[in-house]
């Protein structure tokens, strides 16, 4: 019989992750105290590729900020990409935003009752959708994150990527096969904890853990062969710019505002040109002015999912602008301003170098 179809006692399954969960799962988290779906909602997407220990400091700014969907709704987008610059994959932000607007515009700022409604909402898919509903409103949606997925990956010896279609067919059957009646909530809960804390990528506690007598991968040579990993794919294409931190003679520095789809949409950041383009050519044709000096500064290698990005940063101080700049385009800042705006994590990096050499 396929692994992946067994299917394990669901009440024994259960009554086991949540007893573990009474004694050792996490309970005060910033987001387990006043389960609001609102609330849930905004959590489980900073959480998307994140540590938690970054995420609280960026959750609690976030909702002092933001405390209800109207106030996000209601913010610019400027502002509520300056409270999420740093934790990356910026499209959360902006599905996010683009959410709380059509929550507030077509269901008075509540939350769809049904998982198919909630994931109609920008941003959301299946897994989050389903832990909003049962973490804040105990219903029985089960979810498969990456933490539940590899619980159930090695509790089955799942002998296949899960990624692969049929596969994770199977392995939604298998969360939804277990997902108990009541406690919806804790459980949910209770199985990302697992994930995260028990039965890590590497180095999984297995002897801690409440489904060790039952699991496949603990009982076969090398649990961590479990999941099984992706296919290798060829080695990550390399790119190369440069960043310019431009500053004028009132000592301020020129930001650029990015396109809203691309590496970093919506962001503000530096004028960028080719790697083999001329500084000094390149400031002098574009604003119209003469370029009094130019510093390099310290290169670096960003690496994002599907390339890596090699960007060589420079100082440019240049005189007086005499020309006229897309003023919806570029926009002058103090340091201190510009550390303040929605800012790629690199682009934040290099200012800071900038303001550690005043």
């Amino acid at each position: 019989m396929d692994n992946a179809t067994y299917i394990a006692p669901v009440e024994q399954f259960a009554h086991r992750v949540l007893a573990w969960f009474d004694e050792h799962g996490r309970k005060n988290l910033p987001w387990q105290q006043n389960k609001t779906p609102y609330r849930v909602w905004i959590s489980e997407i900073m959480l998307q590729q994140t540590q938690v220990t970054t995420v609280i400091p960026y959750y609690h700014k976030f909702m002092n900020s933001f405390p209800s969907v109207e106030d996000l709704a209601a913010a610019p987008q400027d502002e509520v990409l300056a409270h999420w610059s740093g934790l990356g994959y910026y499209a959360r932000a902006r599905n996010m935003h683009k959410a709380a607007q059509k929550l507030v515009a077509e269901f008075d700022g509540e939350f769809p009752q049904t998982l198919e409604g909630i994931c109609e909402l920008p941003g959301i898919g299946r897994s989050t959708g389903a832990a909003i509903l049962s973490i804040s409103r105990g219903a029985q949606t089960a979810i498969l994150d990456g933490n539940v997925k590899r619980v159930l990956a090695r509790f089955h010896a799942v002998a296949v990527w899960p990624g692969e279609r049929k596969t994770e067919a199977a392995m939604w059957d298998l969360a939804e096969a277990y997902m108990p009646a009541s406690r919806c909530g804790d459980y949910t809960q209770a199985m990302m904890d697992l994930g995260a804390t028990l039965c890590t990528r590497s180095k999984p506690q297995c002897l801690l853990c409440p489904l060790q007598d039952d699991c496949l991968a603990r009982m076969s040579p090398d649990p961590t062969a479990f999941p099984v990993r992706k296919p290798k794919k060829a080695a990550k294409p390399e790119k190369s710019i440069q960043l310019l931190v431009v500053c004028n003679q009132a000592q301020q520095l020129l930001l650029e505002k990015r396109p809203q789809t691309g590496i970093w949409g919506g962001l503000w950041s530096l004028p960028e040109l080719a790697e083999d383009e001329s500084i000094v050519m390149h400031a002098e044709q574009r604003f119209l002015t003469q370029v009094q000096n130019v510093t390099a500064l310290s290169s670096f290698r960003h690496t994002f999912s599907h390339y890596h990005l090699d960007i060589s940063p420079s100082r440019v101080d240049i005189g007086k602008i005499e020309g006229v700049m897309e003023s919806n385009k570029y926009q002058w800042f103090s340091l201190e301003g510009a550390l303040e705006m929605g800012i790629p994590a690199p682009v934040r990096s290099i200012l800071l170098e900038v303001a550690s050499t005043r």
